[in-house]
């Protein structure tokens, strides 16, 4: 998008959100596995160094030359702070936690998770099997545009799992219905209705689609782009951006609902799912997952896969199809990209993948034999 950033903002943002979401002092370690060519590079970099604390950088595979390099890192450099993405744990999960107890984590306070939003399972994973119980997960949901985060959890609040415990300090946010009103209990656009320090000045040389991609909407109110909630108790949820939303016959629903009723199946790694043209419900949901190498990707499988959807959200929801991927697309940061799927899938021209890590996913999808 080419953020335009300031001197002061970026750094004082990521430092407040730093200080007040993962409490790093003087002294303390910091280990984020992110990437420099992301905002949580930066982000990482200015918010230890201003708080007087030491970040640890590494080049290399998270589960190489074994599953437990994370977990080795953390023991021999005496982490403080570890953040990483639910994707990241979803992966090692599988692999069970043998090679996180081969290691001494008990200098880990607490758990920084940003990038995507969670699913129940791996969340419980990680907070009852490697933290044990003690140590929260500070959910963190931002941009590059915001310098840091819009959400973000608090340790000295009850913790939900896969949720938020409110807005990060100093940002005035809320959910709105499509009428540009304030939302309780159901899912709206999440919004900023004041400026904060570290908000980008803009696009670099694209004034006008800066506007419209923030400002467009309602006077003097950023939209961010994604779908959220907040609940009877105040606690905040991410269900995903609002582009990739499915209305399937009248009831919209964001992909990560359907998703994490999908990894909850035994030897499914990931999920993504699409909305495609449906003739009799608008839409229907397209579903593609990434399995154990040990499952057998038959129809047998895909049809206890759709089960389990109903089974959680309804029949109108039963996926359409179920897809078995080698991979799904991703960003560096792990992202994963359901608008380039949906536009493999259904013929549509791609655009701009060089974000993209795995191009070659897409080819595996443009040539699988599609369901209309």
């Amino acid at each position: 998008k080419g953020a335009v950033h300031t001197h002061c903002g970026f750094p004082i943002k990521a430092a407040q959100d730093m200080a007040f979401g993962t409490d790093v002092h003087t002294g303390d370690v910091i280990y984020w596995m992110t990437d420099m060519g992301w905002m949580m590079g930066p982000w990482l970099v200015f918010g230890a160094l201003i708080l007087g604390g030491t970040f640890l950088l590494y080049d290399g595979a998270p589960d190489f030359p074994d599953y437990d390099r994370i977990w080795s890192l953390c023991a021999h450099h005496a982490v403080n702070v570890l953040g990483l993405s639910p994707t990241l744990v979803r992966g090692l999960m599988p692999h069970g936690d043998a090679y996180a107890r081969a290691h001494d984590l008990t200098r880990i306070r607490c758990f920084g998770s940003t990038g995507e939003p969670w699913n129940p399972d791996p969340w419980h994973w990680l907070f009852e099997v490697i933290g044990e119980g003690q140590k929260p997960i500070i959910n963190y949901s931002g941009g590059t545009e915001i310098s840091g985060g819009i959400l973000m959890g608090n340790p000295l609040l009850p913790l939900k799992s896969c949720a938020f415990s409110g807005p990060c300090p100093g940002i005035d946010v809320d959910v709105f219905d499509e009428a540009g009103h304030s939302l309780r209990g159901e899912v709206g656009e999440l919004v900023i209705k004041a400026p904060w320090i570290g908000m980008t000045r803009g696009f670099w040389n694209d004034p006008q689609r800066y506007e419209q991609t923030y400002w467009s909407r309602w006077e003097n109110v950023w939209v961010h782009g994604d779908f959220a909630a907040v609940d009877q108790d105040g606690s905040w949820y991410i269900l995903g951006r609002s582009d990739d939303t499915l209305k399937v016959a009248g009831k919209r629903i964001g992909p990560a609902e359907v998703e994490s009723i999908l990894v909850q199946a035994d030897g499914v790694i990931e999920a993504a799912v699409i909305g495609i043209p449906d003739a009799l419900k608008g839409s229907a949901i397209i579903a593609f997952c990434v399995i154990d190498p040990s499952v057998v990707p038959d129809q047998q499988f895909s049809k206890r896969l759709a089960r389990q959807v109903i089974e959680g959200l309804g029949k109108p929801l039963a996926p359409k199809a179920v897809y078995f991927l080698p991979d799904l697309p991703k960003t560096r940061n792990a992202k994963v990209m359901r608008r380039l799927l949906r536009a493999a899938y259904l013929g549509e021209a791609l655009g701009d993948t060089s974000a993209l890590v795995n191009p070659e996913v897409l080819e595996y999808v443009i040539n699988l034999e599609k369901v209309r």
